[in-house]
């Protein structure tokens, strides 16, 4: 399968404040809200569709939750959220608990689902949302193996002429990426021959439940296990990746990797640190590392391309520059260009990526309401395949070719029936 094959190519995202036209393209009156669910009320989930609710005219009417306490307290958030804009609260017949509360937010009466379940159930819930004729904003990954990556395509081909489908890449968004990605791909840098990227953070905290059984605590705990979150190569490191991805304007064709479980002692199977060289087309070499232990404050995350006319820096906090011929850098980001950067479980960050989620948000509302509609999902695959290649080469040992992945991948299975929690 070819990058030809794999990539839909969707139009522009529309990034700064969202103008609407008097009637947009696809019904809705100016200001009027596109009613909002969000499927899944845990921390990253809550601030993304506060971000909505706060900087478009998205409006939360619904949610759904496997766990009740969770749900609880997404009510409680958004009904505070809501009455600070002068909205109505929700009522309780929007709130969907339990294994099958996606499908019944899917049969639900508003426009746009927000799913921010844990990683192994995306396409799923994808596949509801998208079937039920939902716009969807749908978080990264788009699977968390080849089994889902293909389910995930195939429900690509479904997507309406009237339906728009983001993934959760917001980093693209962030102004001074998107900036600097404009002077890349117009050659800043001339001949790219290599790419270093990193992401250092510290270890995920557990999440307790009051007398748990071991499935829930799995589930309260997804980001300790690969099933549930793909390892930290997929759900974490991803957007370092996919910014690579973006940049070189291709995915890797092969892969060798190392890294293991050495300083974490908790439950769960995920890798606590990964050492991954991908090779791209015309013999770029992409040399990746990432930690995810420790409680100590050291957060990075970012990139480095080097070309024959120049390099560039492409951090989440600090300079976003070019040096060389085509010397750039963004000036709003040398006034932390001695800051250290400050990891964020929800995604809240500050410096370089402090307009990201806003603006994110911003171009998916003004595709629903104006057009042109997105579809992401091949595009958000091909991210999601990146990274299970280096996964793969990890825990395999050895060399991974794209085709090898794509014939002979892993698949993770669930290991637990959700029914115990209706």
């Amino acid at each position: 399968m070819n990058r030809r094959e794999f990539i839909q190519t969707t139009a522009g995202i529309a990034s700064g404040m969202m103008l609407l036209k008097p009637a947009g393209a696809f019904g809705y009156q100016a200001n009027s809200a596109v009613r909002m669910a969000l499927l899944g009320c845990g921390n990253r989930g809550t601030h993304v569709a506060t971000s909505f609710s706060r900087n478009t005219v998205a409006q939360v009417v619904a949610l759904a939750d496997l766990f009740d306490n969770q749900l609880q307290a997404g009510l409680a958030h958004f009904n505070q959220v809501n009455t600070s804009l002068g909205r109505a609260a929700i009522d309780e017949k929007m709130l969907f608990l339990g294994p099958h509360a996606y499908q019944k937010v899917a049969e639900s009466d508003v426009d746009m689902i927000q799913i921010s379940t844990p990683p192994f159930f995306h396409v799923q819930h994808l596949a509801a949302a998208v079937d039920a004729g939902k716009n969807v904003y749908c978080e990264k990954p788009v699977g968390i193996d080849i089994h889902q990556a293909h389910q995930a395509l195939e429900i690509a081909k479904r997507v309406k002429p009237t339906q728009s489908v983001d993934v959760g890449f917001q980093c693209r968004m962030a102004p001074p990426i998107a900036a600097i990605a404009e002077k890349i791909h117009a050659g800043a840098l001339g001949k790219i021959a290599s790419v270093n990227g990193y992401y250092w953070a510290p270890a995920s905290k557990e999440k307790l439940a009051v007398g748990p059984s071991h499935d829930e605590y799995r589930l309260r705990n997804w980001l300790w296990d690969r099933a549930l979150s793909g390892d930290i190569l997929v759900e974490q490191n991803i957007h370092i990746i996919d910014l690579c991805n973006w940049l070189l304007g291709a995915h890797p064709v092969k892969a060798i990797a190392t890294g293991g479980r050495n300083i974490l002692t908790h439950a769960g199977n995920c890798w606590d640190n990964y050492q991954v060289d991908y090779i791209y087309p015309n013999d770029v070499r992409f040399s990746f590392a990432s930690k995810q232990f420790g409680d100590y404050s050291m957060f990075e995350a970012g990139l480095r391309l080097f070309g024959a006319d120049g390099a560039a820096n492409v951090p989440y906090s600090g300079p976003m520059s070019i040096v060389g011929s085509q010397a750039w850098s963004w000036q709003d980001s040398l006034k932390t260009s001695a800051a250290q950067g400050q990891f964020s479980a929800s995604g809240d960050f500050n410096d370089n990526l402090a307009f990201a989620d806003r603006d994110k948000d911003r171009g998916f509302i003004d595709s629903i309401v104006n057009g042109p509609v997105h579809n992401q999902i091949a595009a958000g695959v091909e991210t999601a395949l990146s990274c299970m290649l280096g996964r793969m080469a990890g825990l395999q040992h050895r060399e991974v070719s794209w085709a090898d992945l794509l014939a002979h991948g892993d698949t993770y299975q669930l290991g637990m029936n959700l029914e115990q929690f209706a």
